[in-house]
């Protein structure tokens, strides 16, 4: 069995969390984590691959509004999340 994936966040990530989790997202954002953590590139909940200014980075629902997006470094095994609220490209 592999290691569990690192997750960091961005200062607007963090920014972001409190924000969420005060809005009452907090459950719904921990099984997200946990579920990256294991496999970022696991199907459910499905992900979508960004573009734009966004390229290389992964997306998935916290609500209809609500994105939480990330990007996976492979070599590092890390997981880098830099937003969990409003879907920006």
């Amino acid at each position: 069995m592999q290691d569990e994936w690192k997750i960091v966040y961005t200062s607007d990530a963090i920014k972001d969390k409190k924000k969420a989790y005060e809005s009452g997202y907090k459950e719904k954002i921990q099984n997200l984590l946990n579920i990256l953590k294991e496999d970022p590139f696991g199907s459910y909940p499905p992900f979508e691959k960004l573009a734009g200014d966004l390229a290389g980075a992964y997306s998935r629902r916290i609500n209809q509004q609500h994105r939480l997006i990330y990007y996976v470094y492979k070599q590092e095994h890390m997981i880098k999340i830099i937003s969990m609220w409003t879907h920006y490209e």
